[in-house]
């Protein structure tokens, strides 16, 4: 037996005592383990939260220059595509008819729902940094959705951290309430809304129903979903007027390649690995970076007021998840 080999049925013992069923020729997904055992998958968190900020980013380059459904369905068709040639190319294994199902019902919450809503807000004059603030949420909803579903315990401390995460919410967009023309409305703010709750019961229907299979079989079948929910709204509701320019151009690469593709794939990874209250704490971090890119880019000023109102949000989720990730790991050890 060569270390080829060996290394392979390392793999397919650890992918069965964790109820994974890998395919040997699925680079991808067998491409996990050899990540972990190198060090490198240390730095998916990390390199997750960056990508996911810009993508609020991307969203306010392409917005003004073709309306948010038409867009996320070009987008979403050009990922699908990409990853069936990735599949023919890797080898990787066809998902069954209930896996493509489950895939393609976590693709119509995570990406239609959640980044239709998301595109809709800032079109719509929803500042980046405050539409990623309220996305912070996430993990508060997502961690009440594993309780009631994934059966994990929902402890006092982490209604508490709910609490506090609401409040710090509310100081940072508080001061914009009221702006003229500053795009935070109450449309925009359900929209938002909207978006956590498709993201949160998204990640909790693919770790419940999808979290096994190829993983670049699972990504496709999302975005077929994601897809169909789009381009259904974009003929409903839109004309789909796009202007095509080196703006729109470089937001749609850049989306399909660093966020359909990086960013999706890390998510998956870190889902199937089973931490879901590890994987939905990361999203608090997200409006902190992706606020960062927005001074730097558009010039989205926060005041002092609202700066503590993003510690306080910050805090009031750190606390609510850090005390879940405990509670998690004292069920595991049982």
């Amino acid at each position: 037996m060569n270390s080829g080999d060996a290394w392979i049925n390392r793999f397919v013992l650890h992918g069965r005592s964790n109820g994974i069923r890998a395919s040997p020729r699925s680079t991808l997904t067998s491409a996990a383990d050899p990540l972990k055992t190198h060090g490198v998958k240390r730095f998916i968190p990390a390199t997750f939260v960056v990508l996911w900020a810009t993508g609020f980013i991307g969203a306010r380059y392409a917005m003004p220059w073709a309306e948010p459904f038409t867009f996320l369905a070009a987008r979403f068709v050009l990922a699908a595509i990409l990853l069936a040639v990735l599949m023919l190319v890797l080898g990787s294994k066809r998902a069954t008819r209930k896996e493509a199902l489950h895939a393609t019902g976590a693709g119509v919450l995570m990406h239609g729902v959640y980044l239709g809503a998301v595109f809709w807000a800032i079109h719509r004059g929803m500042p980046a940094g405050f539409s990623a603030l309220i996305v912070g949420l996430q993990p508060l909803i997502t961690a009440v959705l594993a309780g009631k579903f994934l059966g994990e315990a929902i402890l006092p401390r982490h209604w508490a951290g709910l609490g506090i995460g609401l409040i710090g919410i509310v100081i940072v967009l508080w001061p914009k309430l009221g702006a003229l023309g500053g795009g935070v409305t109450a449309a925009t703010l359900a929209a938002s809304l909207v978006s956590v709750l498709g993201m949160s019961a998204g990640t909790i229907w693919q770790k419940r129903f999808a979290s096994g299979g190829d993983l670049v079989a699972a990504t496709m079948w999302q975005y077929v979903g994601g897809a169909s929910v789009m381009i259904l709204a974009s003929l409903a509701f839109e004309t789909r007027t796009v202007v095509i320019n080196g703006e729109l151009i470089f937001a749609m690469a850049w989306l399909v390649l660093v966020l359909s593709l990086g960013a999706i794939f890390l998510l998956m990874v870190m889902i199937r690995d089973g931490e879901m209250s590890k994987v939905a704490s990361l999203f608090y971090l997200v409006p902190a970076v992706t606020a960062i890119i927005a001074w730097a880019l558009f010039d989205e000023q926060l005041n002092a007021l609202q700066i503590a109102g993003m510690a306080i949000a910050t805090f009031g989720v750190g606390l609510a998840t850090a005390r879940q990730a405990k509670g998690r790991t004292e069920e595991l050890r049982n």
